[in-house]
């Protein structure tokens, strides 16, 4: 797994949620994949367990990511309808940790969402485990630190 190939992987996700080709975007997490939003506490420490503490969003593995696609792509999301216009914009791309057939990477990102003609922002830190399944990158974990978790509405999937 060499940068350039990290780079354009992560690159596509985030132009699958914005061209909103959900099928497209849940092939790129394994089955096992852990997708987790922790909140921020009282004493601005973000929460650690996702088990025991409450997160913005956490799915232990990618059925939780297929059901919340099934819901936006059947108009049983309130939260999604109509559904907003995003522009996702990665940075700061950082290879942490290599191992045989997995790496550890950490970017910024800060998305644009646009909804009933307002503008709102997101942005944070992003930390992920890719694997390599045959000649694919699959990601098999995504934390998700939202550094501005004020919001006016749910966050969703495509925010991040």
């Amino acid at each position: 797994m060499d940068y350039q190939t990290i780079c354009a992987f992560l690159y596509r996700e985030a132009r699958y949620l914005d061209d909103r080709q959900w099928d497209k975007w849940l092939t790129c997490y394994a089955k096992e994949a852990e997708y987790w939003m922790p909140c921020w506490d009282d004493n601005d420490q973000l929460t650690e367990d996702p088990q025991s503490q409450v997160s913005l969003i956490y799915y232990p593995n990618r059925n939780g990511l297929e059901d919340r696609v099934f819901r936006i792509e059947t108009e049983r999301s309130s939260a999604s309808t109509p559904e907003p216009r995003t522009n996702h914009m990665l940075s700061n791309i950082e290879v942490l940790e290599t191992r045989e057939n997995e790496v550890d990477v950490c970017y910024n990102f800060h998305t644009l969402s646009y909804r009933y003609r307002t503008t709102d922002h997101y942005f944070g830190t992003i930390y992920v485990t890719l694997g390599q399944d045959g000649s694919d990158l699959k990601i098999k974990k995504k934390k998700v630190v939202l550094k501005n978790d004020y919001i006016r509405q749910v966050i969703d999937i495509y925010h991040i």
